[in-house]
């Protein structure tokens, strides 16, 4: 690693890893990318661990930090729907080679 990444500020990866880090936030953000729009209980379905909770408190921070958007509908009862922000876009072909690192390996994960 030469100087400059080293003494960094603030680090690229570490802005990174606090924007996309946790244990939801990166399927959450592929659940998006590969079906474009979702709402609540679809997202929570997916992620059959997930507590509505933690659900609600990843979507809030993905879309403070620009990632995600939210879009209410006023119906009764009330319509959300989640989708990608351009800048949460930018992430798809990262976010397709963490899907083909996950196919590849996940033969091999001795759990």
């Amino acid at each position: 690693m030469d100087k400059q990444h080293s003494q960094c500020s603030p680090c690229p990866v570490e802005f990174t890893v606090n924007m996309v880090g946790g244990k939801y936030k990166l399927v959450i953000l592929y659940q998006l990318a590969i079906h474009e729009v979702r709402r609540f209980n679809e997202l929570r379905r997916e992620l059959s661990t997930i507590t509505p909770r933690t659900l609600t408190r990843q979507l809030r921070e993905l879309e403070s930090d620009g990632l995600i958007n939210r879009q209410v509908y006023p119906e009764i009862p009330p319509k959300v729907e989640y989708s990608l922000s351009e800048t949460g876009k930018s992430l798809y072909s990262i976010l397709l080679q963490i899907e083909n690192w996950g196919l590849n390996h996940i033969s091999n994960n001795p759990k």
